[in-house]
């Protein structure tokens, strides 16, 4: 008896007498064998020449009945074996070339512009296989077309091409993991790539797509010549969002995050998250509530919402997106990470990201490379992301694909993290809810990033009032003559019998009634229900001098460094590590002034023990860039791979709040949005960015700029991110002396941001506190002085940290002098400066002459501590406003105006400090001391 699936090794060598037996048997009576080889040798008569059974003459009798009556020598029949060999080769060849290369000539272009790349290797004759093979049953290797294993060639071609060279398209080879292309493979070749929506579905997507076109010839209509991005030509990315949202909920999805720029943005709004069309209009009309300080565009509007699925209640909510493209899309993985910690165990897959890329942008910043580099690596992952690409073919209006890219596709960012991607034509919603439905299942299998290019066109220019026939004139002769996405939807649905031409046009005007009266066709979005979400209430303060307690009892502070103190039994401990511990446990003790990383330590562990998070992350976090902070410590006899650190600040006890420091990716815009988005999801926690050098931050200006610094103000979004600059002028050259104090400065208004430049170690460690134990909500920006991690003067003794004490916006002169009469003149400084200053008075011997007056806190500018500080000083008239940054750098521009407003009428304000430079710092270190020994003499005595 043989197999139920036919072997090829049954077919040559010494079997075939007894092949050419049966297929003689055949030919006489088909019903004379055994049904799988009647089945077999049926196929074979079907090939072309064949005429009815009888084929002694058709081309399979001479491909194989020839063959199998030829003597049975072994010379022959090895040639026998190879040459079928050989076929077989070739077959599964051309299917690895379609899985590799189909996407070449697929279909995917609605305006039929882009012409057909097919490949040699798509060609059978390429791979040795001839029109005689076509009718030949050939394995298809571990493949599976509809539950077959083994079938015509001329049928797996077919499948092929209908796979992967239809209106969806597939690149997943480049996976490395074969457990992932196989699932990948057998996910869409078992379906032939093809969806199988039921009459209900197929009217549901095409509600969705009238309401996508209906509101934008709306807007168009109605408020002509106003922007408003619109999304006409990628109308079915609107009903792949509705079905990822309706459906992502029997995976356990219970929220979903969506990040993405201007285009189709308020018909999301709108159609998926529901907010009000009135709303919308009178943003149009200039009659929308002014809600905050300034505003914003209403293309870059949030919302977020309650939808009723199938599977229960689903919150959604659009982030908040300023203009710079793509750079919302770290800012949603960050808040992804906080809900899902905040989730608990299976917090990732509760919460979704989605992320909606425009063509050009996808491929052409850098955040989204950043962003994918993030997505795998401990502290930043999400549990996958699925990611929208509405590919308008064309960028910005005037781009040529020639010069936005050097890639084949947009999405080839993508394969950097072995993400797969589906590309799907516009035209076919379908298909784009099917992708949609694979990329959650994918998702949810490998909890990986997945990418989906819904290739489309876009009917207007980059917006509603841009000509794009002034550049683009054969594209768009293309684009007026195609009759619409849903209109080609309608027209299918019509034959199909699932909708007449009346129905499908009562869809329109139900909805365009509903616009006219600023309402919804269909109310999805819940009103009354009740989710667990953070109290925001808790965060409303807006006193930065609120009285909060952020002093430790010495025994505290004693209890707590016992226990960040401890090492594992048998963990190999650096030497330099080892001292910094042990200097630690006697600093604890009162023994010694407390440096800055204990301070730092001392706030962490004592806000983890209160059960407050602590997230920080940066370049070189873990031990600190300057060695200084050692919150991991490194096993030095083992891999760090294998468990070889150790983070003593995750083992205080029991019921306390998570710590975690991480070495982060070598970037700074990604990793500060991202952190700028879990910052404004966890509200309760301790979330730092730390640059490696100050001026690193100068790599996100875009995210201090569209939101550290106005987020609020735009948008009402609360943002608690404590960010850290190491800066100080130590002779170092141009690069990294300087956090760039004064462009901080020049974004700080309304109360908006707090910016610090704090001179001892207790400073730092009653800001960190006081950042969570406030109900006051801003960034803090801390410009922290390299030199002072462990300059002996700034050190803190245990008093400064213990009951009582508090960070001081404004520290007072420390001299000792017999009356504060007797001094003339008063400098006021901020930061390291302090202690050349101090140490050039003392040796000049003017402390009964000049006092110095450290003024901590440059922003929310603290008027009455300082003028309380001068007050104690009636005699003095000269004000010397002295910094170690150039004139036209630094602080002193950018608050010029408030020192002068302390100011009594008999006081003069001057400047002490280098000349103004296009640098930020000298690079020759003689000249760096020449400088800072003349900026000290100007302050003490000119």
């Amino acid at each position: 008896m043989m197999d139920d699936k036919l072997n090829f090794s049954y077919l040559f060598g010494s079997n075939a007498p007894y092949i050419e037996e049966l297929y003689e048997q055949f030919l006489e009576n088909p019903n004379s064998v055994e049904e799988n080889w009647k089945q077999y040798f049926t196929e074979l008569s079907k090939q072309k020449g064949a005429v009815g059974t009888d084929v002694a003459h058709a081309p399979i009798r001479e491909s194989f009945a020839n063959l199998a009556k030829q003597k049975t020598s072994g010379g022959n029949a090895a040639a026998m074996d190879e040459a079928i060999m050989k076929k077989q080769v070739g077959v599964l060849r051309l299917i690895s070339a379609y899985r590799i290369q189909g996407v070449g000539s697929a279909q995917l272009d609605p305006l039929k512009r882009i012409p057909s790349k097919d490949s040699d290797a798509l060609n059978p004759k390429f791979h040795g296989l001839t029109d005689a093979d076509m009718a030949i049953p050939f394995s298809m290797g571990d493949g599976d077309f509809l539950g077959q294993d083994k079938m015509a060639l001329s049928d797996i071609i077919n499948n092929l091409k209908q796979t992967y060279c239809g209106h969806l398209a597939l690149e997943y080879m480049h996976i490395p993991s074969t457990e992932e292309r196989r699932w990948i493979r057998n996910y869409f070749e078992s379906v032939l790539s093809t969806p199988h929506f039921n009459v209900e579905q197929k009217r549901e997507i095409l509600k969705e797509l009238t309401a996508a076109e209906t509101l934008e010839r709306y807007l168009h209509t109605k408020y002509v010549g106003q922007k408003r991005f619109g999304i006409e030509g990628g109308e079915s990315v609107i009903s792949g969002l509705n079905y990822l949202i309706q459906n992502a909920g029997k995976d356990g999805v219970e929220e979903v995050i969506i990040g993405m720029a201007h285009r189709g943005r308020l018909n999301v709004l709108v159609n998926t998250l529901g907010k009000k069309p009135g709303d919308l209009f009178a943003e149009f009309e200039g009659r929308a509530e002014i809600k905050h300080p300034s505003g914003d565009v209403k293309y870059h509007m949030g919302f977020s919402s309650d939808i009723a699925t199938p599977n229960g209640p689903m919150h959604v909510s659009l982030a908040f997106n300023p203009s710079h493209l793509e750079i919302v899309n770290p800012v949603v993985e960050g808040s992804a990470r906080a809900k899902q910690q905040r989730l608990g165990e299976n917090g990732r897959d509760k919460v979704l990201p989605v992320l909606i890329h425009g063509d050009s942008a996808f491929i052409g910043l850098g955040v989204n490379q950043a962003t994918f580099n993030l997505s795998k690596t401990r502290g930043y992952a999400t549990g996958g992301t699925v990611h929208i690409v509405i590919n308008n073919q064309i960028g910005f209006t005037t781009s040529d694909v020639r010069d936005t890219r050097s890639t084949v596709h947009c999405t080839d960012i993508a394969k950097m993290v072995a993400a797969p991607v589906i590309h799907v034509n516009g035209d076919d919603p379908e298909r784009v809810c099917f992708a949609i439905q694979a990329a959650l299942d994918y998702r949810k299998t490998f909890n990986k990033d997945i990418v989906i290019d819904v290739v489309c066109f876009r009917k207007w220019g980059h917006n509603e009032g841009d000509d794009p026939t002034l550049t683009q004139p054969m594209m768009y002769k293309k684009v007026s003559q195609h009759p619409g996405v849903r209109a080609k939807y309608v027209e299918q649905l019509i034959a199909e019998g699932v909708v007449t031409a009346k129905e499908a046009d009562d869809y329109i005007q139900a909805y365009r009634d509903a616009l006219d009266k600023g309402e919804h066709v269909e109310q999805t979005t819940l009103s009354n229900f009740q989710r667990t979400q953070i109290d925001w209430s808790k965060y409303q303060g807006q006193d930065w001098r609120e009285d909060v307690e952020t002093g430790l009892p010495a025994a505290d502070i004693q209890r707590l460094a016992e226990k960040f103190t401890a090492v594992p039994e048998g963990f190999a401990l650096h030497s330099t590590a080892k001292r910094v511990i042990e200097a630690r446990k006697a600093m604890a003790a009162g023994k010694q002034p407390i440096d800055w990383g204990m301070a730092e330590t001392i706030a962490y562990a004592n806000l983890v023990t209160k059960g407050a998070g602590v997230r920080i992350s940066g370049e070189d976090s873990g031990r600190g860039t300057f060695s200084h902070r050692h919150a991991v410590l490194h096993d030095q006899k083992r891999e760090k791979w294998d468990d070889g650190a150790y983070v003593p600040l995750r083992h205080m006890g029991e019921n306390t709040g998570d710590f975690l420091v991480i070495d982060s990716i070598l970037n700074e815009e990604a990793v500060m949005a991202y952190e700028y988005g879990f910052a404004c999801s966890a509200p309760d926690k301790l979330t730092i960015w730390e640059a490696q050098f100050g001026d690193f931050a100068n790599g996100a200006q875009v995210v201090i700029d569209q939101f550290l610094s106005s987020g609020e103000t735009k948008w009402g979004r609360l943002c608690g991110l404590t960010t850290i600059l190491p800066h100080g002028y130590d002779g170092q050259g141009p690069e990294h002396s300087s956090g760039r104090v004064e462009r901080w400065l020049q974004l700080c208004s309304e109360n908006n941001m707090q910016i610090i430049m704090p001179s001892e170690a207790s400073q730092m460690f009653h800001l960190l506190q006081r950042q969570v134990l406030s109900s006051y909500r801003k960034p803090l920006v801390v410009f922290m002085s390299k030199r002072l991690l462990r300059f002996k003067d700034a050190m803190s003794p245990l008093e400064n940290f213990t009951e009582g004490s508090r960070f001081c916006p404004v520290i007072g002169d420390v001299a000792e002098r017999s009356s504060n009469e007797s001094v003339k003149r008063v400098v006021l400084c901020a930061g390291q400066v302090y202690y050349d200053l101090a140490a050039g008075r003392k040796e000049r011997g003017l402390e009964n002459d000049v006092a110095i007056v450290r003024v901590e806190q440059l922003y929310p500018f603290p008027y009455d501590e300082l003028k309380a500080e001068l007050a104690k000083y009636p005699n003095a008239q000269q004000i010397i406003w002295s910094q170690e940054e150039p004139k036209n750098q630094g602080a002193f521009y950018q608050i010029r105006h408030r020192l002068e407003g302390v100011l009594a009428d008999n006081q003069k304000l001057s400047y002490a400090g280098r000349p103004s430079s296009a640098a930020p710092a000298v690079g020759y270190m003689s000249k760096h001391v020449a400088q800072l020994k003349q900026l000290v003499e100007e302050a003490l005595t000119k």
